[in-house]
């Protein structure tokens, strides 16, 4: 009988044992299941926003595109005249969303209503995309943009109001090479035009270019020989610097009369240059005081900008003595918001605006290689050759 009751006993004890095994498992399975669901739940939640996120985007790129429309609207309409001109700045000026894009809007506008973005009129936009919020400002701040390695850029100089000063600053922590903050090759020696291979190398990869400015304005009236001479009183209405990165004391205004592009004398101009962008914003920084055009009136000027050696981002701000004045109609903002379904995403784009009444060009020929350029008068197709000799 005790026999009996010790193999009863056991076999409860391996069936408790079995159990909890059972129990355990099936805990185990149950949280390795649900952990998997939760990951996959979670992933395609992050791959619907993710979607999402790139339609809203797309919306609000489709609302800077109707915005650049807009744009070339408003220069066809103060094309026409003064009256209609004012209306379209009018639309232009509105804080009201979308009012700037009215006559481009299909079906009409309506205030503050999202515009639907479709295929076409008969697109049912099952994706829901709109953008929500699209203005427009002729007035900015200031102008920005990038140069690459001896790239040039005209920028035409239109303030709102009178000004006399030209704020360059170029060279911040996107042209920068590796990990370094700290802003390479400047000192007080005497500036010097240094090869491509000197300027830049391992030991100094952060030393911002060189760059060249050149003015060329004019006042009520002009003659050619106003931006090939200087006058009696030492003006020209062209005039070039050379401006080279240095420790020199920050804040110095240099004047805008002298013509490097003629005179070997001073050469190029120091300007001062931050150690480092730990804190952000641009490196160099120079204050141009511009000179009065030649014969007086209203100003019309444009700054052409090189970056030598290197590229550089740059940024420019008109002044009228130490007054901010804004550009008008240079480089409008265009802030556009754009939806989908229940997620926004919001692009601000500066746009370029050139006066089609009035074009001007960048350059006739532009190249950083061998050029050649050969003429000749013949009446024999045996004179024609097809290949350049170098001299």
């Amino acid at each position: 009988m005790m026999k009996v009751r010790a193999m009863t006993m056991n076999n409860k004890q391996n069936g408790a044992v079995s159990l909890f095994i059972v129990i355990f498992t099936t805990l185990l399975i149950s949280i390795i299941t649900v952990a998997f669901i939760r990951i996959m739940l979670s992933d395609q939640r992050q791959a619907t926003a993710s979607d999402l996120s790139q339609s809203a985007y797309d919306s609000a790129q489709a609302g800077v595109e109707d915005g650049k429309r807009a744009l070339l609207d408003y220069q066809a309409e103060c094309a026409k005249g003064q009256a209609e001109c004012a209306t379209a700045k009018a639309l232009m000026d509105s804080t009201e969303c979308n009012k700037a894009l009215s006559k481009l809007i299909p079906g009409g506008y309506v205030a503050n209503q999202e515009v639907m973005v479709k295929k076409n009129l008969a697109d049912n936009n099952v994706l829901q995309q709109a953008y929500t919020c699209v203005k427009i400002n002729l007035l900015t701040d200031d102008y920005i943009g990038t140069l690459s390695k001896d790239g040039s850029k005209l920028v035409p100089l239109v303030g709102v109001s009178a000004f006399d000063t030209v704020q360059l600053e170029w060279f911040n922590a996107k042209d920068l090479s590796g990990s370094s903050t700290t802003i390479d090759g400047l000192s007080l020696a005497s500036p010097s035009l240094l090869s491509q291979s000197n300027w830049t190398s391992a030991a100094m990869p952060n030393r911002p270019s060189i760059m060249r400015s050149q003015l060329m304005q004019f006042g009520t009236g002009f003659t050619l020989a106003d931006f090939e001479d200087v006058n009696s009183s030492g003006q020209s209405n062209a005039n070039t610097l050379f401006l080279y990165p240095s420790s020199i004391l920050p804040g110095i205004t240099n004047n805008f009369t002298e013509n490097a592009r003629k005179v070997a004398s001073p050469g190029p101009v120091n300007i001062h240059c931050e150690g480092s962008l730990a804190s952000g914003g641009y490196a160099c920084k120079a204050t141009l005081r511009l000179p009065t055009p030649i014969g007086g009136g209203d100003r019309t000027a444009y700054l052409r900008l090189t970056s030598l050696y290197k590229v550089a981002h740059y940024k420019v701000k008109l002044l009228n003595g130490i007054t901010d004045v804004k550009f008008d109609g240079v480089e409008p903002s265009i802030d556009s918001t754009g939806r989908a379904n229940d997620l926004f995403r919001r692009v601000q784009s500066r746009v370029e605006v050139v006066d089609t009444n009035f074009p001007y060009p960048d350059a006739a020929v532009d190249t950083t290689n061998t050029f050649c350029k050969n003429f000749l008068i013949t009446d024999r197709a045996s004179d024609y050759s097809n290949s350049c000799v170098t001299p």
